[in-house]
């Protein structure tokens, strides 16, 4: 069964980071860019994810899965978490009106 924390709320609002990150990748390749969206959100991810398991409230734990790093980041999500930064791009990118 799925759990979520109040928590959840300012590691997700993280993601405004892309916006102005994207700003200064825009002449790299796609691939480079996502993978430093990927390595961004996995540190995010990874960090947010260290605090809450010391204070006992992260509410996800993927020991179980074969890629897990502490079971807090799981490195086959890397494909997943490249699109995520690429298609966020992509949206702020249609929302700039510059």
């Amino acid at each position: 069964m799925g759990q979520t924390s109040l928590w959840m709320f300012p590691i997700y609002g993280m993601a405004a980071v892309i916006a102005p990150v994207s700003r200064h990748l825009s002449s790299c390749p796609l691939l480079l860019r996502g993978a430093i969206y990927s390595v961004g959100i996995f540190t995010g991810e990874y960090v947010s994810g260290s605090f809450l398991k010391k204070h006992q409230m992260c509410p996800w734990d993927y020991s179980k899965a074969k890629a897990n790093i502490n079971g807090l980041i799981r490195l086959d999500y890397a494909p997943l978490w490249m699109f995520a930064g690429l298609a966020f791009e992509k949206i702020l990118a249609a929302a700039d009106p510059d």
